[in-house]
């Protein structure tokens, strides 16, 4: 596909480049944003930190109340080199990507039935919208009753937090495909598994992973809940222990913990979906 798109310009004339308009002046009128150079999404967070950190130094944030930044990653570091730290992240990296992988392979599975079959979405969809209306720390004593309080339930927990979000996006991106695709697969004579594989698939992607990115962001933060609950592992565990003994560097530390994997999490979620989906000209590519 060409590089350049043409644009009418007010006298007539088709001019200017994808993204902007040629004016009678023949100025260009930029209409869509740039993109992004490399770690510049990085510049909010440290913006923010940089302003934490001089609230700290200046004594407008008590150490008591907040402490600062650099003391937190002092102290983080002091933790994993005495290997305070490590098997407690190693614990909560467990239960959040296992109930990641289960999340998303079953709502993967429900919404391609759901999406694809007449006798799938009457049996899955109204489940499903169900789930997504009750919270899922509601479900908590139910879930304990059944599995008991140890990593069954917290797994289980975080699998249907996942799955919601998975199933909801994926099918709307399946119901989603243009009818003239449909037709055109109709037309090719191709088979129903050649157009699951060749159409539905492809097209449901761009949903499933805006599905992925919100997974991997619900996984950790229903986590942090989850680890108060008769844990002695994982990184909920250490910051409801130093809540008890008033420690908010540690408090610090499990936060920035949990924002970090969050971030890597979503910034290796994107990498793959523009990867995958290099074929797309649109407005964020």
């Amino acid at each position: 596909m060409a590089d350049f798109i043409s644009y009418p310009s007010p006298s007539g004339r088709l001019t200017g480049s994808a993204g902007d308009q040629q004016t009678e002046s023949g100025k260009a009128v930029r209409l869509t944003p740039g993109r992004l150079p490399t770690g510049a999404r990085l510049i909010g967070p440290l913006l923010v930190l940089i302003v934490w950190e001089a609230a700290s130094r200046l004594g407008i944030l008590s150490p008591y109340t907040l402490t600062a930044p650099s003391t937190a990653v002092v102290t983080g570091y002091a933790m994993l080199a005495d290997g305070a730290l490590l098997p407690h992240l190693l614990a909560s990296a467990g239960r959040a990507y296992a109930g990641l992988f289960l999340g998303v392979t079953v709502g993967v599975i429900l919404a391609l039935l759901s999406g694809l079959t007449r006798s799938g979405e009457t049996l899955i969809d109204g489940v499903v919208q169900i789930k997504r209306a009750v919270p899922t720390l509601a479900l908590v004593p139910l879930v304990i009753i059944w599995l008991g309080i140890g990593e069954a339930m917290k797994i289980f927990l975080i699998f249907t937090a996942v799955l919601v979000p998975v199933y909801i996006n994926t099918h709307a991106a399946l119901r989603g495909i243009d009818i003239g695709h449909v037709e055109l697969a109709r037309t090719l004579g191709l088979t129903r598994g050649e157009f699951i594989r060749k159409v539905a698939l492809p097209g449901a992607l761009p949903g499933f992973f805006v599905s992925l990115r919100l997974a991997v962001t619900l996984c950790w933060t229903a986590l942090v809940v989850l680890e108060l609950i008769n844990t002695q592992t994982g990184i909920g565990y250490l910051m409801n222990r130093a809540r008890d003994w008033g420690q908010t560097d540690v408090i610090v530390v499990g936060i920035f913990i949990y924002a970090i994997l969050g971030f890597v999490s979503d910034t290796v979620v994107r990498l793959i979906e523009s990867r995958a989906l290099a074929y797309r000209r649109a407005l964020g590519a």
